[in-house]
Formats: C-alpha cells, sequence, structure tokens
C-alpha cells in the first residue's frame, strides 16, 4: 500500500465528514433549486424543499472515510436488531416535518469521493429487501457502484481528488524562494 491510497484521519475527522457529507449533499441540492436546512433531529439531518412541485424530502446522511483496502466496505444505514428504532424515530421526524424520508450516502477515499441519493422506498425495496437482516448496507463493491449507475432511482455524483502542493508537513521556503 502506498501512502497515496492512505488517508491519515484527525481525532475529530468523524465529525468533520459526517459535517461535510451533510454540507456537500445541501450544495447538490440547493444547486438543483431545493431549499435545504440542516435540522439534525432524531437521525433525520436535512429537509429539503422544492418549490416547483412542493416536495419536501427528509434525508439522513451517512458519511464515511475509506483509506487503502477498505474502499469496497459497505456503509451502515440501519441497524434493525440493535437500534431497532432509529427507522422509526426518523419516520416519527419525517412526519413531522411534512416530508418523505431519503437516504444520502457519501464515501470518500484518498483519490475520489460517491455521493448517493434515493428514497428509503427505493433503497428498501431494491437494495435491502431482506427484512430480517441485522443492518441494512449500503454496499461499495465494484459491482454495486456499476448497478447504481443503472438505476434511474439513484442520484450520484462522483468526485475526483487531484492534489497537486497538499503535503505535510510543508517544507520551508526562504522570502528569497519566493517567484513572484
Amino acid at each position: 500500500m502506498t501512502s497515496v491510497d492512505q488517508i491519515q484521519k484527525s481525532s475529530r475527522h468523524s465529525k468533520i465528514i459526517g459535517a461535510f457529507g451533510e454540507a456537500f449533499l445541501s450544495n447538490w441540492l440547493s444547486r438543483s433549486g431545493f431549499d435545504v436546512v440542516i435540522v439534525d433531529h432524531s437521525g433525520l439531518d436535512l429537509v429539503a424543499y422544492y418549490p416547483d412541485t412542493g416536495r419536501r424530502l427528509g434525508i439522513t446522511v451517512k458519511s464515511r472515510t475509506r483509506s487503502g483496502g477498505t474502499e469496497a466496505q459497505g456503509v451502515t444505514v440501519f441497524f434493525n436488531r440493535k437500534r431497532p428504532s432509529d427507522r422509526k424515530k426518523l419516520l416519527a421526524a419525517c412526519k413531522t416535518f411534512g416530508c418523505e424520508l431519503w437516504v444520502a450516502v457519501y464515501v470518500e477515499t484518498a483519490k475520489a469521493a460517491d455521493l448517493y441519493l434515493l428514497s428509503l422506498q427505493h433503497f428498501d425495496d431494491v437494495y435491502c429487501p431482506n427484512k430480517s437482516s441485522a443492518v441494512d448496507a449500503w454496499k461499495m463493491g465494484e459491482r454495486q457502484k456499476r448497478r447504481y449507475e443503472m438505476d434511474p432511482e439513484v442520484r450520484h455524483i462522483e468526485v475526483e481528488f487531484r492534489t497537486h502542493t497538499w503535503t505535510f508537513p510543508p517544507t520551508k521556503v526562504r522570502a528569497d524562494q519566493v517567484i513572484e
């Protein structure tokens, strides 16, 4: 494994990546004409309103960072046995806010990131049909990613990371070396 495949995470990285996933999705929804608010209520992270249709989405966002060798690891969306009330709380929050429940998954690696968005109904019907499983997960293997790309009900954004001079610790540059 080369160092290019590894991500050195800070002690607060899981909090930061969660906030980034929400902000990244908020940006794309806003660019698509939605009014978006971050709510952070009972697992519900965003409410997005589309004025043209009056449609309101309540979105739970799951964000993860994967280092080299773990890129294909899935993302748990619901722990059905360990925390069965999570789904019920989300549905109740959506009812309170008058919105339909959607699921977003943001997964980044050292070289790229994927953001997926789909309705909970489609997630359950197509990707988690086994109602007795311990967890409902969004799988990230190459075969599953190709399947998502073919599914018109799955919104997907892929971002490639290219770094040029982003290395630490930075090298010291003397004032007389600065190129103007």
